[in-house]
């Protein structure tokens, strides 16, 4: 269990990163200008065809076709997605939002990475975060992520029309 810091709420508790811009206190508001954008990876069958999601300001933007792989790579190509999205967008201040913890933790430095075959794109990541005035990470539970919805609407039309 982490340990308690008096006066502080849990949510707005100042995290360590090896980023630029990032760690800053999750539970902060949002400046203006600055954007939540909901991200989401998925795999089916796991390990199977990747795909990712990002909602950012109301609109959903799907890369169905990622290649093979495993549903923690598919998370970490739709964080990186997330900020190929922020940039398009031309955004300075962001607020990523997903449901992958091990890869939020990993991504804000909080935990040492876990397969050595992720560090391109933890370095891709922290390369990229490094172009933002801000970049803070939150996790989210699943039916809270936005990204992850829409990916299941896409999933679940797609069944359909192939009965």
């Amino acid at each position: 269990m982490r340990p308690t810091i008096p006066g502080v709420r849990r949510s707005e508790r100042r995290r360590p990163s090896g980023v630029p811009g990032a760690g800053a206190a999750s539970g902060a508001a949002l400046a203006p200008g600055a954007m939540k954008i909901f991200f989401d990876g998925g795999c089916r069958p796991n390990p199977g065809t990747m795909e990712a999601g990002v909602v950012a300001g109301g609109r959903f933007h799907h890369r169905p076709d990622l290649g093979h792989g495993t549903s923690e790579e598919a998370e970490w190509l739709a964080l990186l997605e997330a900020l190929a999205v922020a940039r398009a967008l031309r955004l300075g201040e962001i607020l990523l939002l997903g449901d992958a913890a091990g890869v939020l933790a990993q991504a804000d430095g909080r935990v040492r990475l876990r397969n050595p075959a992720f560090a391109p794109w933890l370095d891709r990541y922290r390369q990229e975060a490094a172009l933002f005035r801000l970049v803070r990470l939150r996790h989210i539970r699943r039916t809270q992520n936005l990204a992850g919805i829409a990916l299941e609407q896409v999933r679940a039309r797609g069944r359909q029309a192939s009965r």
